[in-house]
């Protein structure tokens, strides 16, 4: 294959050319690596990959180290016993692991092509890198990769690796002829629409704006209080994301990040961001104040709000991404799978890997909604 590669420790060092292969996510791109960099999780560690040939370079990705052991919490899914069982795998067995791709994201964020790039060479001359150069990880993972890409791993170097879905990426696709949000709230059968009124009579007297890089450091105390509630409350952490997560990524991305934020008697009870990219609108991180939140319905408002928000702008998708499919899918999301592939360094655990990972990722069980009108 003659390909060759250089690992970059800082984004300083990354070539000029970065961005002309990274254009296809912009998760992969310079400003928000460089933002990420500077507000990285205290339990991970970046290494961005460059892979060429002849000179030439034909892919760039992102390696995340995480180190499990640096977490006081893996989340609250399970109690008792079987919490206890699960902290003790993850921190004997999986405490270490290596992902090909973003951890904080769900989607393919993990590598991009140029066009005259093979990809299963380039992922097979990726899978032997790692084996080579990280052998103190328990886990190798690359993942989220759509279903048309799992071609690229059929091939004898991925042979022991366990192929491994977990919950969906919940996406919503905006209708042909949708200008406003009531073109969507007009398309809804009676049961929903009857939802949306109730959500939205809930959130009155909340008010929502957009706050500009200024805004959100002065609130940066509150803002990660009601990140922490949702995150420390969340089924599973590999990580916590740094104080001023939020604030250096609106200072390196612009317009590209949106911060919403929402106040009741001018006292910050909410948030929720999203990055743009070309027609796309990618949902991040939230938070809100659990003693408003049922009250006011705030989390179903503000997945309302991203709908009016990509209707009005003119953006044709939002990708919601995993937890809570059964109420993104009452809004009209809907599941897309995604894959990862896993190998374990131990041989005896890796023969197993399929049966302890359905132990340590139970299948979730939820009902998907179908909101819309039938034709």
């Amino acid at each position: 294959m003659n390909y060759k590669h250089q690992l970059y420790h800082h984004t300083s060092e990354l070539p000029s050319n970065w961005d002309s292969i990274a254009k296809t996510s912009i998760f992969l791109q310079k400003d928000y690596l460089e933002a990420l960099e500077s507000s990285t999780p205290l339990n991970v560690r970046h290494r961005f990959v460059g892979i060429f040939q002849n000179e030439q370079m034909l892919a760039v990705g992102l390696l995340q180290l995480i180190d499990l052991n640096q977490l006081h919490t893996f989340g609250v899914r399970d109690h008792g016993l079987k919490i206890m069982l699960r902290n003790f795998l993850f921190k004997n067995f999986a405490g270490k692991l290596l992902i090909l791709g973003n951890n904080m994201l769900t989607g393919q964020h993990a590598i991009a092509f140029a066009p005259e790039s093979k990809p299963s060479e380039v992922l097979s001359y990726i899978k032997s890198l790692v084996m080579s150069e990280f052998e103190g990880q328990h886990i190798h993972i690359l993942k989220d990769f759509p279903h048309e890409e799992i071609i690229y791993f059929q091939q004898p170097i991925f042979e022991k690796s366990l192929q491994f879905t977990s919950q969906p990426s919940m996406c919503f696709n905006s209708q042909e002829g949708w200008t406003k949000e009531q073109d969507y709230v007009h398309a809804l059968s009676k049961k929903y629409r009857d939802q949306y009124k109730r959500a939205r009579k809930k959130s009155l007297g909340v008010e929502k704006r957009q706050l500009d890089l200024r805004e959100i450091i002065a609130l940066e105390t509150r803002i990660y209080e009601l990140y922490l509630h949702v995150a420390e409350n969340a089924p599973f952490n590999t990580f916590l994301l740094a104080k001023n997560h939020f604030s250096c990524m609106k200072e390196k991305m612009g317009e590209s990040f949106r911060f919403f934020a929402y106040f009741e008697q001018g006292q910050l009870i909410g948030f929720n961001t999203l990055f743009q990219h070309e027609d796309l609108l990618e949902t991040y991180f939230l938070g809100y104040d659990p003693k408003v939140q049922k009250e006011k319905m705030l989390y179903l408002n503000m997945l309302y709000d991203m709908v009016g928000c990509a209707i009005v702008n003119g953006f044709k998708k939002i990708n919601f991404g995993r937890t809570a499919m059964e109420i993104k899918s009452s809004i009209g999301a809907q599941p897309e799978k995604m894959y990862g592939f896993m190998e374990h360094q131990a041989p005896w655990i890796n023969r197993h890997l399929a049966r302890i990972f359905r132990l340590l990722e139970p299948e979730v069980t939820w009902i998907q909604r179908h909101p819309f009108k039938e034709n």
